[in-house]
């Protein structure tokens, strides 16, 4: 498999993990000591402490850009672009990802917090544009 391709790998683990280490242990432990019943968490409606609720928007992040990088991981595959360049920035993909959910999930969100996390955000965006125009530019014009 090619770095990039470990890399989606990673970010999938890392989606499923942020799920269970976070929305899931907080679900779970209220149902299982008796607090909410199963059908107690809806989907319509915002509760729950903070964190939680940071936790569910860091979880949506990452469900929101996991496709995008797996299209962009597909079309580097199908084109044959690779090299150092592909997977030093696929690597700071989850780098970033990973960072930003700790400080989406971890820090009470103040100014500088935000800031910084939107710092690894933008890491994402720009991987992903470098990555998308390589393709293009490996593509080259059709007739």
């Amino acid at each position: 498999m090619t770095v990039p391709m470990w890399m989606l790998l990673g970010f999938a683990a890392w989606t499923v993990l942020l799920l269970f280490s976070t929305i899931g242990v907080y679900r779970w432990s209220r149902i299982l000591t008796g607090r909410v019943l199963m059908r107690g968490f809806r989907a319509d409606q915002v509760e729950g402490e903070d964190w939680y609720r940071r936790s569910m928007r860091a979880h949506a992040n990452c469900i929101e850009n996991l496709p995008v990088f797996g299209a962009i991981v597909l079309a580097l595959y199908v084109s044959g672009v690779g090299g150092p360049t592909v997977n030093y920035l696929s690597i700071s993909v989850l780098i970033a990802r990973v960072i930003q959910s700790l400080i989406h999930v971890c820090l009470v969100q103040t100014n500088t917090v935000v800031a910084v996390r939107f710092t690894f955000f933008s890491v994402q965006l720009v991987s992903y544009l470098v990555l998308i125009v390589m393709v293009v530019r490996q593509a080259g014009p059709t007739s």
